[in-house]
């Protein structure tokens, strides 16, 4: 297992600022208000770490093709991300999606946590360029990039999430991400002609 630091750098802050202004992060907000944050972390945590392993087998076998169509792709769907971050959609109704139900204990509260990740995060932007991000720059590079990514998200939204969301602009945060994006589909695309 050969670890490459600059792709884990690289998948840490796409995946950072891509969940940043996502439905995720108001998710635990929400849910880190009613339950105890500790545990809707690891709740949020696991939940991640088998959305990265899904995105990042997908990306495996996407790294099998030709070279130039895997550099297609990956520009096409780092295209399609930025697209998703500078179009400037409102994710914040999704805040009180945990229900105003207060939830205790440790395996209610993980439980709770788990699923809601669980379900919102399939085919979402960030498992998408996660599963990208492996098809060129290692499985388990972006593997631990992409998750440290997810669960400080999750771990910052617990803890300062409120700050952020009076203070920081998520349109400024998502177009970050979205420039980056559109950054990394150039690039993809320059090296489909640049050999």
């Amino acid at each position: 297992m050969d670890l490459d630091p600059l792709a884990i750098l690289t998948a840490f802050g796409l995946i950072f600022l891509a969940e940043l202004p996502d439905k995720t992060m108001f998710a635990s907000l929400a849910m880190g208000t009613r339950m105890k944050p500790l545990y809707v972390w690891f709740g949020t945590s696991a939940a991640f770490l088998v959305h990265v392993a899904i995105a990042v087998g997908a990306g495996s076998l996407l790294g099998l093709l030709p070279g130039w169509i895997v550099k297609v792709v990956s520009g096409l769907m780092f295209l399609f991300g930025a697209f998703m971050l500078l179009k400037g959609g409102d994710d914040e109704d999704d805040e009180d999606s945990a229900g105003p139900k207060t939830v205790t204990g440790f395996w209610p509260v993980f439980g709770t946590a788990f699923m809601a990740v669980f379900i919102s995060e399939w085919g979402d932007l960030t498992q998408i360029t996660t599963a990208n991000l492996a098809a060129t720059n290692g499985t388990w590079s972006t593997a631990i990039g992409s998750w440290a990514a997810l669960m400080s998200v999750s771990a910052l939204a617990l803890v300062a999430g409120r700050f952020i969301a009076k203070r920081v602009p998520l349109k400024t945060v998502q177009r970050v991400g979205g420039f980056c994006m559109l950054a990394l589909a150039v690039w993809s695309f320059a090296e489909v002609f640049t050999g």
